[in-house]
């Protein structure tokens, strides 16, 4: 007899299930490419290829782990090419360390060491390979702990060529289709790469230098994602265009140039002129290897963008501009044109299925798609009514850029669900970074909470990406003011429209979003409880003890460190402990090494109304099965209680 389905469908067993995660699809020589962790083996992550002829194959050896921990959060470790019938990838490996070399698939060689003779440690990410030739991001530790970042070539003997250095931070690194030009994106501290960075060209050839083309220091706009399309480069960019107010509606929009020679030698380079976007084509680079916009043939441009909150495919003509394509497709980033350019493939991450990778052409319908590979399979039984799909909703504000916005997820109503007499409780998300974003895509975190019966408000702050530079730049020494302010005005507009119950609100955040969580208690009675997962209490320490890339990042989103000190204990939760009473959980990995240990528990100790639990092992980010499903349980059990007891 089969076991009747559990109720409700998204149980912990599902949600940390070994699913695999896809991502950085490429193509290469009409194989399609990306990169799969594969959880069932201990969190592998394998370079995957679909060949020609439609089979799949490994071309990364078991032995190997492919990925960097350059930044912390990693990408772009790979890089491959087609050698006569051969599949090269070079990639780096974030266990044994160093860069690697696997033909097809076999046993991997050593290219570059991880460590020297002298004491020196280097990481590697962002590779590029074109020709037979690699270039990539290399992030330098001296036994003394100083580190530095240049730009690399590694020729096949593995030996190293520095093409670029001086800068903080590089990304991007993109050779020319001749071999002549470098490009690629630097930024110097206190910036971050969504705040202020440059494109930059190097001539290889040494008929000229390095020229910044747009933006740099100094300069109010951000730049990435370089390419090529023969000679004419182009990037993202949110610079104001040429003319425009700076009240003008900013956003990362593809950009332009092309090299002229100068007579007696060097090169010039021209602005080449397009139409802005109809949406925000870039994504904030917290890893590397992202990608929002290639090249076609006919001087064409593909972009993966963000209206509204909602991920949008645009196709730009020089005959015709700009417009929508891939109906009823959600790209994570843009389509990879296969050889012959009438068919893409992209990784498809829609609201009510499991992510797939796919094919399919840019206008036909979506029954006419191919699916390569899955990342997971829904259970069986699950009908559309027991999913909860979410609706975009925007609020006035009453200073700074707006609408603000968010994604309302309803309760589902399924036969697997959990039904709710009345209005529902609701569960405020607060997205982390701060810099990121509340996405559309199915995630079982929303959907334990909405089969359940709880409504879910997952909040697109001012200071999230998606809504231009204004918007994002809102949050520039606000954040612990605005985005609070920017929760509770969503939470007050569901109520409003009485879509929720005023009575039954919490609110749960993670890392950033943890101290707007305990923001929100302290100075709002809308939420009976809240739950800081990995979050921040204490902005003094974390200022002192956060790793390179984010070492200066508070000096935007707060003030400038140590200078304003004083304002960083205003922000601090630690410093006014007497002003949350609303019962709080404290939920912590004690591998912590973004936000310690030590925040979660320097605050919870002056909480009466709170607990602390601790997973020994964990890190920034719960990866763990039985971690994953535990403080998801623990959560629950919490806020009934809290409902129960109010």
């Amino acid at each position: 007899m089969t076991a009747a389905p559990s109720l409700p469908w998204v149980t912990p067993e599902l949600m940390t299930r070994r699913t695999r995660s896809l991502s950085e699809i490429r193509a290469v020589a009409g194989w399609v490419l990306w990169l799969e962790r594969r959880p069932d083996e201990q969190g592998r992550s394998v370079v995957v290829g679909r060949a020609p002829d439609g089979t799949l194959h490994d071309l990364t050896p078991p032995e190997a782990q492919v990925g960097t921990d350059m930044h912390v959060y990693g990408g772009g470790a790979w890089a491959a090419e087609r050698h006569g019938s051969d599949m090269v990838v070079l990639f780096s490996d974030s266990r044994q360390g160093g860069l690697w070399r696997s033909r097809n698939g076999q046993a991997a060689q050593p290219l570059c060491p991880a460590a020297g003779d002298d004491g020196v440690t280097c990481r590697y990410a962002d590779l590029s390979l074109q020709d037979g030739r690699l270039v990539c991001v290399r992030e330098v530790e001296t036994s003394s702990g100083e580190e530095k970042a240049d730009l690399v070539e590694v020729d096949a003997q593995g030996r190293l060529h520095s093409l670029q250095s001086g800068a903080d931070f590089y990304m991007s690194p993109r050779l020319s289709p001749d071999g002549r030009f470098l490009a690629f994106i630097a930024w110097q501290n206190p910036h971050m790469p969504w705040t202020e960075t440059g494109l930059y060209v190097t001539d290889l050839s040494g008929a000229g230098g390095t020229v910044c083309l747009t933006g740099g220091t100094g300069q109010d706009c951000s730049v990435m994602g370089p390419f090529w399309d023969g000679r004419r480069l182009h990037a993202l960019s949110d610079a104001a265009p040429a003319g425009a107010s700076p009240e003008s509606d900013r956003h990362w929009t593809p950009v332009a140039f092309e090299p002229e020679d100068i007579t007696g030698g060097g090169t010039a380079w021209r602005a080449c002129p397009l139409p802005p976007a109809p949406a925000e084509v870039g994504l904030p680079a917290w890893v590397f290897g992202q990608s929002c916009c290639a090249a076609l043939p006919g001087g064409r441009l593909l972009a993966r963008g963000v209206r509204q909150g909602v991920p949008v495919t645009l196709l730009h003509e020089p005959a015709s501009g700009w417009r929508d394509v891939l109906a009823g497709a959600v790209p994570d980033d843009v389509p990879v044109p296969l050889e012959g350019g009438s068919r893409f493939a992209w990784l498809n991450s829609p609201p009510d299925g499991p992510p797939a990778l796919m094919l399919g052409t840019l206008d036909g319908a979506a029954e006419d798609r191919e699916i390569i590979r899955r990342a997971w399979e829904m259970p069986p039984h699950v009908v559309a009514a027991d999913i909860a799909l979410p609706e975009t909703l925007s609020f006035p504000v009453e200073n700074g850029p707006g609408p603000l916005h968010a994604q309302f997820y309803p309760p589902a109503r399924g036969p697997h669900c959990e039904k709710v007499a009345g209005k529902p409780p609701l569960v405020v998300i607060v997205h982390g970074g701060p810099t990121g974003q509340a996405r559309t895509d199915l995630s079982f975190k929303v959907q334990w909470w909405t089969s359940r019966g709880f409504a879910v408000l997952d909040v697109n702050y001012r200071g999230s990406t998606g809504f231009g530079r204004a918007y994002r730049a809102a949050l520039n020494g606000q954040w612990g003011v605005l985005d609070v302010q920017d929760c509770c005005r969503a939470v007050q507009g569901v109520i409003e429209q009485g879509l929720v119950d005023p009575q039954r609100c919490v609110i749960r955040g993670s890392s950033a979003g943890g101290l707007t969580v305990l923001s929100a208690l302290a100075r709002s009675d809308l939420f009976v409880a809240g739950t800081s997962l990995y979050g921040v209490t204490d902005l003094r320490a974390l200022a002192e003890e956060t790793h390179r890339f984010e070492a200066r990042y508070l000096d935007g989103l707060v003030a400038p460190w140590p200078e304003e000190e004083a304002v960083y204990l205003a922000r601090s939760p630690l410093s006014w402990p007497e002003k949350i009473t609303a019962p709080v959980l404290f939920l912590h990995g004690d591998a912590d090494c973004v936000v310690p240990l030590s925040q979660g528990q320097a605050l919870q100790k002056q909480l009466p109304a709170s607990s602390l639990h601790v997973y020994p092992g964990e890190g920034h980010g719960f990866r763990d099965a039985g971690v994953i499903a535990d403080s998801l349980a623990r959560e629950l059990a919490f806020y009934r209680d809290v409902f129960i007891n109010k």
